[in-house]
């Protein structure tokens, strides 16, 4: 998918897509995101507007930091300075290329909870960056898959 957004629509779809499945951040956020809310010193990005009312902090992963340190351009304004309808009318024009039309952003979100998951990470740690304030929705979230938990095992 991240191939096909960066052949089509540059860098800025597919670095949206990356901090997507690396923070699992939701769409709104993303494009919210201010540089005043990311501190690269402590490996943070922090929400102040989240769709369940509660600022969360997100500490980021070495991919996600290197993404923002790449784009750490200006250090002002929004650090994606696109609109939701761009967002969309990209997203539906790779995924339909892609012939996964039932591809949605919302997913990211599901598939960087699972990420986190097969990282090791508590179900603290998880909600933590999920910013779920319920185990029962963070595990509607959470698709893990049987060949990386067989490798854990050993």
């Amino acid at each position: 998918m991240i191939p096909i957004l960066k052949a089509r629509h540059g860098d800025i779809a597919a670095d949206l897509v990356s901090l997507a499945i690396e923070t699992g951040m939701r769409q709104a956020e993303i494009l919210s995101v201010t540089w005043k809310h990311v501190d690269l010193a402590n490996r943070t990005l922090h929400i102040p507007e989240t769709k369940n009312g509660h600022p969360r902090t997100i500490p980021l992963t070495s991919n996600a930091l290197e993404l923002l340190r790449r784009l750490n351009g200006t250090r002002e304004g929004r650090v994606f300075q696109v609109t939701k309808p761009w967002l969309r009318f990209v997203w539906d024009k790779a995924t339909k290329a892609a012939g996964a039309d039932n591809l949605h952003f919302h997913d990211l979100r599901h598939e960087a909870t699972s990420r986190f998951f097969e990282k090791g990470l508590s179900i603290a740690e998880v909600a933590l960056v999920s910013g779920h304030r319920d185990v029962r929705q963070l595990f509607r979230y959470t698709h893990l898959r049987a060949e990386v938990v067989a490798k854990k095992l050993g």
